[in-house]
C-alpha cells in the first residue's frame, strides 16, 4: 500500500520480492524482501485514473493498511484441486521447444518430461500415470502438498493461471512473453508516427 500515492497516481518500485528455497532463507521463509535496485535508483510509475480508481475500490473492500500487500495469495487451507480428465492431447496445442528443439503434445507424458512442460495439462497427465501407478501397487503415495504462502503470490501464479490460459483464449500459436509485448508496443508507436523520446520516456517511466 506505501509504494502508491493514491493522490498523485504514483507508484514507486523501489524493493523486490524474491521467492526461496526456505533452507537459504535467513528466516527458513519462502519470500524475501529486499531493496531494489543496488544502486537506488528507484522507478516511478503514474498510473491512469481508471487505474487508480480500481485501486481504491480493492482497497476499500479489502480494508488494506499503508504495511498490507496490495495483492496476496491467501493461504491455502486443501490441497489444489488436480485434474481428472485429461482433454484430446491433440486440441491442446504444443510445448515451447526443448534443448533439441523438439515440441511435444500439452496433456501427455512426453510433454511433461521429455518437454519439461509444467502446464496444468501436462502436470495433470503426470499426475493421473502417477496415480495409476500406485493404485496397482507399484508406487508408494505421497501426501499431496499444500503451497506455503506469507501473503506474496508465487513467481509462476500469474503465468499459469492468467497468462497461458490467455493465450490459449487468444488463439496464437506461439508463446509471447511480457517482454515481447513491450517491444511490440514501442514498434506500434514509432510505426504509428509516434515521437521517439515520448516512446523512450514511455518504456522507461510512465503507463498509462
Amino acid at each position: 500500500m506505501k509504494d502508491v500515492n493514491l493522490r498523485t497516481r504514483i507508484l514507486t518500485v523501489s524493493r523486490t520480492v524474491v521467492e526461496l528455497n526456505p533452507k537459504f532463507h535467513p528466516e527458513g521463509r519462502h519470500f524475501l524482501v529486499k531493496d531494489y535496485p543496488k544502486d537506488k535508483e528507484f522507478r516511478r510509475f503514474k498510473l491512469s485514473t481508471q487505474i487508480i480508481e480500481k485501486l481504491e475500490d480493492h482497497i476499500r473492500a479489502a480494508n488494506l493498511t499503508q504495511d498490507d500487500l496490495l495483492f496476496q495469495m491467501p493461504p491455502q487451507d486443501k490441497p489444489r484441486a488436480r485434474i481428472t480428465e485429461i482433454p484430446d492431447p491433440e486440441t491442446l496445442g504444443r510445448t515451447e521447444p526443448n534443448e533439441k528443439g523438439r515440441t511435444y503434445n500439452h496433456g501427455t507424458l512426453s510433454g511433461y518430461t521429455a518437454g519439461r512442460c509444467r502446464c496444468d495439462y501436462c502436470r495433470g497427465a503426470f499426475a493421473l500415470y502417477r496415480a495409476a501407478r500406485r493404485a496397482k501397487g507399484k508406487d508408494n503415495p505421497r501426501p499431496r502438498r499444500v503451497r506455503e504462502t506469507d501473503g506474496h503470490i508465487p513467481n509462476d501464479w500469474f503465468r499459469r493461471r492468467i497468462w497461458y490460459p490467455a493465450l490459449a483464449a487468444a488463439g496464437l500459436n506461439f508463446r509471447p512473453t511480457m517482454r515481447d509485448l513491450r517491444h511490440a508496443h514501442a514498434s506500434w508507436l514509432l510505426n504509428g508516427g509516434a515521437d521517439l523520446q515520448v516512446v523512450k520516456e514511455r518504456l522507461t517511466r510512465v503507463i498509462g
